[in-house]
């Protein structure tokens, strides 16, 4: 049985080990460098999320006093 999935004369360099080591390291310092670019924009949802539900969750229960 022949071993169609990389044909002799097409070798991909970038395909190497090395190289997706290098861009496997490389990955998460650009994540963090642009995370703290951002201003810490995920937290801040987050904290703005929490407000709002506790104000929804606020005027449901003063509707459903009045």
């Amino acid at each position: 049985m022949a071993n169609n999935q990389a044909p002799q004369g097409n070798h991909d360099p970038a395909g190497n080990t090395q190289m997706f080591r290098a861009f496997v390291d490389e990955a998460p310092q650009g994540r963090q460098a642009a995370a703290t670019a951002a201003g810490g924009g995920p937290r801040i949802g987050l904290i703005l999320g929490v407000v709002v539900a506790v104000a929804v969750v606020a005027a449901v229960a003063w509707l459903a006093m009045a």
